[in-house]
């Protein structure tokens, strides 16, 4: 697996990658859509689970556990909402107690709210930046502490969007929030990769998802969009987060990944 040379100035040093094993993942929003099919490949590769998603959704989080269950791992579901630091804190410590340790958090819960620009609430601003920003920020920082204390490094991921790379009417809110993840990955994994982990995000494009058959019912123009651009399923972006997240991939850091079927070119 090698090792990853950091270039700091006078305390420059080589940080081995060789202690980090993928045992167990913290997927947030996983109770439908992405984050299950992220859970249940993460399952298939060996590692042990635990699941969030909001309280509202406890019964699909419990389908999910059963489901990883079924598949031979060791698997918890820890609702809450992840824009409350106390419950973030919980929900890494718990996991850690429970499963063993933190190897791996994908942060993938984010909400999306439609409207014309002028019609934008600062309401809806701050519901939206509270999880896609506040909870991401939250979620990234709690597990790098908890992989900091283990020493032996770690993976950290997040769910950017193609709305992220490229803005789109009637989101003006949810765009800034996906750009921002991209802020947060890049600055995170330069402060983070000198204990052997690295920081970085997925950008899909269109999926078929719960959230975006909802977004359609909502808003004429996304649905006019998504019945004219490749689809993607779910299975699709969780197979590049099963790459990111082995040994393997440890000299890719701070990257956004894009997984949208070429419809936005870097």
């Amino acid at each position: 697996m090698g090792s990853f040379y950091v270039a700091d100035g006078p305390n420059s040093a080589t940080i081995p990658f060789t202690n980090y094993t993928p045992r167990v993942a913290i997927i947030t929003g996983a109770a439908q859509g992405i984050g299950r099919a992220i859970a249940y490949r993460l399952a298939d590769e060996g590692i042990d689970v635990a699941v969030n998603d909001i309280l509202s959704k406890q019964k699909q989080l419990d389908a999910v556990v059963e489901g990883l269950r079924d598949k031979g791992r060791r698997a918890i579901a820890v609702p809450g909402d992840i824009s409350t630091e106390s419950f973030v804190s919980v929900m890494v410590e718990k996991t850690a107690l429970e499963l063993g340790s933190v190897d791996i958090m994908v942060a993938n819960a984010g909400i999306m709210h439609f409207s014309p620009f002028l019609q934008a609430s600062v309401e809806s601003l701050d519901t939206i930046y509270g999880v896609n920003i506040r909870g991401i920020f939250l979620c990234y920082k709690y597990a790098a502490l908890q992989m900091a204390k283990q020493g032996r490094g770690g993976r950290l991921l997040a769910a950017s969007s193609l709305a992220g790379r490229q803005g789109t009417p009637h989101s003006a809110a949810y765009a800034a929030s996906k750009f921002a993840i991209r802020g947060l990955t890049q600055s995170a994994s330069l402060d983070l990769r000198n204990y052997g982990i690295t920081v970085n995000c997925y950008a899909p494009g269109y999926v078929r998802t719960p959230m975006i058959y909802d977004a359609s019912a909502a808003d004429p123009g996304v649905k006019a969009t998504f019945e004219s651009v490749p689809v993607a399923e779910p299975e699709s972006i969780a197979s590049m987060v099963a790459y990111l997240v082995k040994p393997e991939s440890h000299f890719i850091n701070g990257q956004t990944i894009t997984i949208d079927g070429g419809l936005h070119f870097d």
